[in-house]
């Protein structure tokens, strides 16, 4: 699904990073410091859920 990972920067600053780890990923939240504030592993089904269900969001 992703290759190599990506990050996505918010307005304010924060960051979500999706980075593969084997044949799951972590998803990571950080503020606008750069702290982290979470970190979740899933398998790609999940990611993809995940995903699918920003999508509906308007403006995504």
């Amino acid at each position: 699904m992703i290759n190599g990972g990506r990050t996505i920067h918010t307005a304010d600053g924060s960051s979500v990073s999706i980075t593969p780890v084997g044949i799951e990923y972590d998803l990571e939240t950080r503020n606008a410091r750069g702290e982290t504030i979470s970190t979740v592993r899933m398998n790609s089904d999940d990611l993809a859920a995940l995903v699918a269900e920003a999508k509906e969001v308007p403006g995504w």
